[in-house]
């Protein structure tokens, strides 16, 4: 990766010089303190309060602080040099066409854009030199954000052509400098980018394009058109354009299909614009916490038209670290998923298929912000899951061992069958997210990865529903008499706990979220958090039943200390509290195991979070081995005996194979 816009160099190691130097720019606009921080304002610097204080003199507007941390930090500047005088050329005087005009008035009006259409109506030309030497400083370009609007909305604009489409884009070109992205965070009007935006597209609809494509490549804006009919076999408009100064380039290319294209009966024009900087302006000015990895890519397409193919060469590689694909909402200022579908994904690009409409007209990719990258978690999570698939493996292998002599009565059955199945679904879930963690990432197959968010989200549960399922088996003990059902009723109303509630709440997840695309994080294969709160339908069932089985064992506790219960059901109890001291262990390191799991979605920056997480939560197996199996004294007792017998076994075989032996002399030679 070559560069990173804004917000994101904060957080990520940035690779190349010229990366930094945007950053760098960027930080110092967010983070910008006056020079001579204790004397910017009169008084004293107290936190949160503000002061004003006048540009400098000749420049009209002023500047803002606020104070944060004892010192004085620039909020807002509207100090601009760009006046009503001076706007102009020399050559083209204003005052006979319109003496009313004020200074103070000018951003606010619409004369200065009526003028020029009146002065240099050919090619918008008149002001571009006066524009170009102007500074880059939050008033100018508030002011330069105002002309163009105003120019794009003017009905006195007619037959725009190619050379307006120059001239137009040379004073967007200006403020779209990546030099000027720190200056976007001053503006007061926050939504100037969002206006801008709008104003080039709205300007670019009425560029009537000849029988020759146009192709105006201006460092910051890009726009290219041609003319398409169902005549064309398909069209694509590819864009390498710079993302700063330095000369790194980035491509994007905007792929029309066959099928789409004839669909046009009458020759149309087929026109887009590409932005290198504006991603990283829209984050500035309106703080938005999605960071754009790509060109913003404009497309003015014939209404016929439905859908289009996007490529977009990612800014910042992401190895390990999945894209999503968006369309700017012009109405609600904000990337929106719906626009766009990702189809497919490497490390270097991103391929998309969006929709066009009147919402959704520029559309770009987002860097996933939820993966957190790191060498500890890695080994952690593939260590901790070998261990933990060892263990489960040998605590299926020590219940069929020992099945037989500690399954004798029916309390001890039912305990055992629970324990043997939550090892099976723990081991089963295990399984499933290492396959998810092969199927995700930026070259996930969406459908292979639907499959294992499935049976994930399933076995996990299953977990849970089978501890519920024990506790359930302590609550019939306890409260009730045993032996009052069959014992094959139990063992189905387990089965039906067990995997049927959480059969049903995987179906229905997948079943509501997956047709709008719902269903999967972005970035990996699991659950959704940010659009449809999918992983609700794991975490709240999940600690539901983590509450339950707490309350079950403070319930037991309480019960067996009572004497009224018979010697006949010694036995039962004393399987019970067996029981209730495993739900006591496992049950908080379960749900510990995934409230830090919230915690991870809560603070996704957090590696203590994630540390802390992926240690529980991979060797949950090991957990279930140690106090499930191992500190059970019946299953120790019933292991000794089977080795003993084992043992005693092979003693015997091997002393009558001697006597065998002895008795049958080998007979020599004759």
């Amino acid at each position: 990766m070559t560069h990173m816009f804004l917000l994101c160099c904060l957080v990520f190691i940035l690779p190349t010089e010229s990366c930094r130097t945007l950053c760098q720019g960027a930080r110092k606009g967010r983070e910008e303190v006056s020079a001579g921080t204790h004397g910017v304002c009169d008084g004293v610097c107290v936190d949160n309060s503000n002061c004003t204080q006048p540009c400098p003199p000749d420049t009209p507007g002023n500047v803002g602080f606020v104070c944060r941390h004892k010192k004085w930090y620039k909020i807002i500047d509207t100090c601009r040099t760009l006046t009503a005088f001076n706007i102009f050329e020399e050559d083209s005087p204003i005052f006979g066409a319109s003496p009313s005009i004020k200074i103070n008035e000018f951003v606010k009006s619409e004369a200065i854009a009526d003028i020029l259409l009146q002065r240099c109506p050919k090619d918008l030309s008149c002001v571009i030199k006066n524009i170009q030497r102007s500074p880059r400083i939050p008033g100018n370009i508030a002011v330069i954000v105002q002309l163009l609007r105003n120019i794009s909305a003017a009905e006195k604009l007619t037959n725009v052509d190619e050379t307006k489409m120059q001239s137009y884009s040379i004073m967007a070109n200006h403020i779209l400098d990546s030099k000027s992205i720190s200056n976007w965070t001053f503006i007061p009007e926050k939504n100037s980018s969002c206006v801008l935006l709008h104003s080039v597209n709205t300007f670019a609809k009425r560029l009537l394009i000849n029988k020759h494509p146009i192709d105006i490549p201006d460092a910051f804006i890009h726009t290219v058109g041609t003319i398409i009919s169902g005549d064309n076999n398909g069209r694509n408009l590819t864009f390498s354009m710079r993302v700063n100064d330095t000369g790194n380039n980035v491509t994007g290319r905007v792929l029309i299909s066959r099928d789409e294209v004839q669909k046009v009966h009458s020759p149309s024009q087929f026109i887009s614009i590409a932005f290198p900087t504006l991603g990283a302006i829209l984050e500035a000015s309106l703080s938005e916490k999605d960071t754009v990895n790509g060109l913003v890519l404009s497309v003015i397409l014939p209404k016929e038209l439905q859908r289009i193919s996007l490529v977009f060469e990612k800014i910042r590689s992401s190895k390990g670290r999945g894209t999503q694909c968006v369309g700017w909402h012009s109405l609600e200022s904000r990337w929106d998923q719906h626009a766009c579908q990702k189809i497919r994904e490497n490390s270097q690009q991103a391929v998309c298929k969006c929709r066009p409409s009147t919402l959704f007209t520029s559309f770009s990719i987002l860097m996933s912000p939820h993966i957190l990258e790191s060498p500890i978690l890695i080994y952690i999570t593939y260590i901790g899951l070998g261990i933990s698939i060892c263990s489960l493996i040998l605590c299926l292998s020590i219940e069929a061992l020992v099945w037989s002599r500690v399954t004798k009565t029916e309390i001890s059955y039912l305990r055992h069958l629970c324990i043997a199945n939550v090892a099976v679904t723990l081991l089963m879930a295990d399984v499933w997210f290492i396959v998810a963690s092969f199927l995700g990432g930026p070259t996930a197959h969406h459908g292979g990865c639907v499959a294992a968010t499935f049976f994930v989200h399933f076995f996990y549960l299953s977990v849970f529903f089978w501890m519920l399922a024990k506790a359930l088996l302590i609550l019939y003990g306890i409260l009730i008499v045993f032996h009052t059902l069959p014992k094959s009723v139990l063992v189905a109303s387990l089965f039906s706990v067990g995997y049927g509630c959480p059969l049903v709440i995987a179906v229905i997840t997948v079943a509501a979220t997956e047709p709008g695309k719902g269903y999967l994080r972005p970035e990996a294969c699991w659950l959704n958090w940010d659009r449809t709160k999918a992983l609700l339908a794991f975490v709240v069932p999940a600690l539901v039943i983590v509450v339950v089985n707490l309350i079950t064992v403070t319930l037991v506790i309480v019960k067996t200390q009572r004497p009224a219960i018979g010697s006949s059901m010694f036995q039962e109890v004393r399987a019970i509290v067996r029981i209730s001291k495993n739900i006591a262990i496992l049950t908080p390191l379960l749900g510990l195991t995934w409230g830090f799991g919230i915690a991870t979605v809560v603070d996704d920056t957090s590696l203590v979070f994630h540390i802390l997480f992926s240690l529980l939560n991979a060797f949950q197996g090991f957990f279930i081995l140690v106090f499930g199996i191992i500190l059970d004294p019946k299953i120790r007792e019933a292991l000794k005996d089977r080795v003993t017998s084992a043992k005693w076994i092979s003693r015997i075989s091997e002393q009558n194979l001697s006597s065998d032996y002895s008795c049958h002399p080998t007979k020599g030679p004759s």
